[in-house]
């Protein structure tokens, strides 16, 4: 089963790219190798319930079972002992990350309040992290559910060797960058 986006990225997206860059085999253009979506709670090594609240979040928005990530070490002035749960995250690869990344630039992204496209500075090796501020962006949410707003952390891993290559995958794919070049 392809989505839309992997088929308009083999049709559209790998033909652009490979006369973009010059490449002289498909092997050589960069593809999205997966969704990495984090979330960060650091109230949770009080109310425990924030973490089990924010697997279910996770697992609905994605389609995919969140895991949580627990803490290396000890650290007494945030009374957190090792090995206690401080997040969770999910990863997304194949027909999952492209009904996800759909979802995302279709539906969650344009329901941002006063929206003007997402900063454009990449990492250094054509990988992107998104910064979300608030959960309830996803349709997949229940307003009325929420007890309390969390933010998550969303990054695009590419294939691409440099940030002009990843830059220019992510914005064939769709995502909404401002209009300044990352730089």
């Amino acid at each position: 089963m392809t989505t839309s986006l992997q088929k308009d990225y083999k049709e559209r997206i790998v033909p652009a790219l490979t006369g973009e860059f010059n490449y002289s085999t498909v092997m050589q253009v960069p593809r999205l190798e997966k969704i990495v979506i984090n979330q960060g709670i650091g109230a949770a090594t009080q109310d425990k319930k924030l973490i089990e609240t924010a697997i279910n979040e996770l697992s609905a928005i994605t389609g995919q079972k969140a895991v949580a990530t627990l803490s290396k070490k000890d650290i007494s002035n945030f009374k957190l002992r090792k090995k206690m749960p401080v997040g969770v995250r999910v990863t997304l690869r194949r027909e999952k990350m492209y009904e996800f990344l759909e979802r995302l630039i279709r539906v969650a992204l344009p329901r941002i309040r006063d929206f003007k496209g997402i900063e454009g500075k990449l990492d250094g090796r054509g990988n992107y992290t998104l910064g979300i501020t608030e959960q309830i962006i996803f349709p997949e949410i229940n307003i009325d559910n929420i007890n309390k707003l969390m933010g998550m952390n969303i990054t695009f891993v590419t294939s691409a060797q440099t940030d002009e290559e990843g830059y220019a995958l992510l914005k064939a794919f769709g995502l909404p960058f401002k209009n300044a070049k990352n730089n």
